[in-house]
């Protein structure tokens, strides 16, 4: 029989989910030739789920179904959770109540380390810093699905036209958020004291700003519909020659899709809606101009640079023109990148330093018992399927290190490619399975630490 494995996972995530669902699904417990097994999962936030319960829009409730298997996976005697822990070298400023959890105590108690911890900041965007015209799309999405790291509300009463930069499904979520009654979004899961803020909203009208077309739009099709078919609002119409696909181009049946729906245009007519959105391709923000005053009649001046397509490389170029979009606030989503304070960041990846599931060593070569999954490892791409995908290989390649000749091996994924293994051992090789991290024994006993079926009281 393989030795003990007493695996930690930093980060509670989707993916952090499937890797512990797939293990101990292919490691049974009253299977003789399974290895003593231990899977503790820690995160820095109370709950569990991470983007599944603080990324994902209210109103799509189904897209949470995932955490049905979650919570299956929770019932295994061998797993447990631990909320309310930060792993790592730092403490956290933007949580400060979460207990700090050094990074040693991790090795020196566990033989197996997966880092599944996400890309949790937001991508700025250079010409245009933060400040009380423009924030991050995090902030929003975190205020109406209640992160622990309580953002401000936005004065949704002072704002009459708001500018997302991104045209990727957070913005399509936010501005869909921000055009729908709040008698609609009463019926799913969105919080008192947000439905209460966006009834007093003055939003009128939303612009969706895109470097490139509409044919290089990461919104999908499900997304656009959902906005098209908004009750109260209405689609500016597009000039039609940006819906034309250029000569000789091959469409996906996505693009397809899109451009139908985008020539088509929204239920209600323009103008027939108190409130009104619009998208704009081939522009990228070059500078934003701050009112002279604080009044909230003032807006600012976001100044777009014009923008082509190089048919070589497909990236957007400036053409040279401008054109300026007065606006009350820049909202810019423009994807996310790991914390840089997370052991192992690569600052030129954005992301964890790993190859194949493994964390690698500055020279590449894998360290040992240590991996990474998920967009910790990827960076922030995917959807739910395909992190199940990474997830699930990863599991394959922890498999294969647990138990080499198992049959369980064979069935997880195909084999992950060879590399050249690191000398130095930094995790325990032989560690108490049931003993905890003298931190997280008396976090428990303080109530700093929550546990898998704490959060589901409050």
């Amino acid at each position: 029989m393989p030795p003990p494995v007493k695996l930690a996972i930093i980060g509670g995530g989707p993916s952090a989910f499937y890797v512990a669902s797939r293990l101990l699904s292919l490691l049974p417990l009253k299977d003789p030739m399974s290895p003593p097994l231990r899977v503790h999962m820690y995160d820095r936030l109370w709950a569990p789920h991470g983007l599944v319960r603080y990324g994902v829009a209210p109103d799509h409730p189904e897209v949470k179904n995932c955490t049905n298997k979650f919570d299956a996976t929770a019932t295994d005697p061998r797993f447990r959770f631990f909320g309310n822990v930060n792993v790592g070298s730092t403490p956290l400023h933007s949580i400060p109540h979460a207990l700090h959890l050094p990074l040693t105590s991790i090795l020196n108690n566990y033989s197996h380390l997966l880092f599944a911890t996400g890309c949790t900041m937001p991508t700025l965007h250079p010409a245009i810093p933060p400040s009380v015209y423009c924030i991050p799309a995090l902030s929003l999405v975190h205020w109406y699905t209640q992160h622990p790291s309580q953002p401000p509300p936005p004065a949704l009463d002072k704002i009459t036209h708001l500018t997302l930069i991104g045209q990727g499904n957070v913005s399509l979520d936010i501005a869909r958020i921000l055009l729908t009654s709040p008698s609609v979004l009463r019926q799913y899961d969105v919080p008192e004291h947000v439905l209460e803020v966006l009834s007093r909203s003055t939003v009128k009208h939303v612009s969706i700003v895109g470097r490139r077309g509409p044919l290089e739009a990461a919104f999908t099709t499900k997304e656009l519909r959902e906005m098209i078919n908004l009750p109260e609002a209405s689609m500016i119409p597009i000039e039609p020659t940006l819906l034309t696909p250029p000569s000789g181009v091959a469409l996906t049946r996505q693009q397809r899709r899109t451009l139908e729906l985008l020539q088509k245009g929204s239920k209600n007519l323009p103008g027939s809606t108190p409130k009104s959105w619009s998208l704009h391709f081939y522009r990228s923000p070059a500078s934003l101009t701050l009112p002279p005053s604080a009044s909230a009649l003032d807006m600012a001046n976001l100044t777009l640079a014009h923008t082509r397509l190089d048919p070589a490389t497909h990236r957007a170029v400036p053409t040279g023109e401008t054109s300026t979009l007065p606006t009350s606030l820049v909202v810019t989503s423009l994807g996310f990148h790991a914390d840089p304070d997370t052991t192992f960041f690569d600052p030129a990846l954005r992301h964890l330093r790993s190859s194949a599931g493994r964390i690698t060593s500055p020279d590449g070569s894998a360290l040992k018992n240590m991996y990474a999954s998920g967009w910790a490892a990827n960076g922030a791409k995917g959807v739910l399927a395909s992190t199940m995908i990474d997830a699930y290989a990863v599991a394959g390649t922890i498999l294969s290190d647990i138990a080499p000749s198992s049959e369980a091996v064979t069935t997880a994924a195909p084999p992950s490619p060879e590399m050249e293994m690191a000398p130095d051992e930094l995790l325990n090789r032989r560690p108490d399975l049931d003993a905890l991290p003298a931190e997280i024994v008396h976090g428990i006993k303080d109530g700093m630490v929550t546990q898998y079926d704490d959060w589901k009281v409050h």
